[in-house]
């Protein structure tokens, strides 16, 4: 049988490439550990509370039991009893009161957040709504009050409270902003949860799906990108006006045939998809295909590149998305991958 030395030295090197393993799993731009509105920085505050009170309890366990092992361990020759302390009620009274104290501690700030947190701004002036439906795998952002929607990109006026109504269009999905909210599902049968964030700089804030909801449901990124007033303004102003279609006859037949059935562009086409209007202004395409003149990874190049990529087979980018793969020609193919690169939003000054 194998001793408990041979066991340690076994185990030892599969947690430390584990440690090495796991230390490459984070990204600076998805975590909660670095928060960058009033929400986040209230639930850090409360992540650092807990774990101050774990660390300070574990440290003093730890010397407590050090203490003791020097302290009273058995020396050579002496063969007495150690003084038994079974049934002591001062100790009794002193490990059972400490625990109290820690929850105190830790309950009061945690049950004044549960209430701070869970405000409802949906009837607030001031405040921005925005209805988030998810689906698989794509995000749709809906602003009932400006009579837009858009999908994958939730633009947002810095430092204003945006108020969100989650629902789900399939499955149950979670929408989580970590650097400027928790996250909250988004359950099936018809129900909807809210909650608010607010982003005070400007800035591209990632957000994740925080369930799994199906085989590419890490692939299920979106953005939430925080702009002043006027760029606000004027990007809700952009997405409401009417967008030309492509200019090559052919290229324009194919996208009003095969696309608009499914997607909208200006006011046209269906809404049974991402909204297209002003996608070559986008970070990324699907959410994951970096748009960049810059690439350095095989999920970045330019828009048109990505959005060529997609078109042409989007399972090989997010297996089990619903679009499917579209007949088109060559010259279609490239002529629509064109016009959507070019189909921008020029908003921020």
């Amino acid at each position: 049988m194998m001793n408990r030395w041979q066991f340690l030295k076994r185990l030892t090197p599969l947690l430390a490439l584990m440690v090495l393993v796991l230390s490459a799993c984070g990204r600076a731009d998805l975590s909660a550990l670095n928060p960058q509105g009033p929400v986040a920085q209230e639930q850090f505050g409360l992540m650092k509370l807990a774990f101050s009170i774990m660390i300070g309890v574990v440290v003093i366990v730890f010397a407590l039991c050090l203490f003791v092992i020097v302290r009273f361990r058995r020396r050579k020759g002496d063969k007495s009893i150690p003084k038994q302390v079974e049934g002591s009620h001062k100790l009794e009274i002193i490990w059972t009161v400490i625990p109290i104290i820690l929850l105190i501690i830790l309950g009061v700030p945690t049950v004044q957040s549960v209430f701070n947190l869970s405000k409802d701004y949906s009837n607030d002036p001031d405040a921005v709504k925005v209805i988030v439906t998810s689906h698989q795998y794509w995000w749709e952002f809906e602003y009932p009050e400006l009579g837009i929607k858009t999908a994958q990109e939730l633009v947002i006026p810095k430092g204003k409270i945006i108020t969100i109504e989650a629902k789900t269009a399939d499955v149950l999905h979670s929408f989580w902003v970590p650097s400027l909210a928790g996250k909250i599902d988004t359950n099936p049968g018809g129900s909807t949860n809210k909650m608010f964030f607010s982003a005070p700089k400007e800035g591209v804030y990632l957000g994740k799906c925080a369930e799994l909801c199906g085989p590419s449901h890490g692939l299920m990124d979106f953005k939430v990108k925080s702009v002043d007033d006027a760029s606000f303004d004027r990007w809700a102003a952009a997405l409401q006006e009417p967008v030309a279609m492509p200019s090559d006859p052919v290229v324009a037949a194919a996208f009003e045939s095969k696309c608009l059935v499914c997607h909208a562009v200006g006011d046209k086409g269906g809404p049974l998809y991402p909204n297209l209007t002003g996608i070559g202004s986008r970070d990324s395409v699907g959410g994951i295909l970096i748009n960049t003149d810059d690439p350095k990874y095989s999920n970045e190049a330019s828009t048109y590149e990505n959005l060529h990529r997609w078109i042409e087979n989007p399972d090989d980018i997010k297996p089990g998305n619903l679009m499917g793969k579209i007949d088109l020609t060559q010259q279609e193919l490239d002529g629509i991958a064109k016009y959507l690169s070019e189909l921008t939003l020029d908003y921020e000054k």
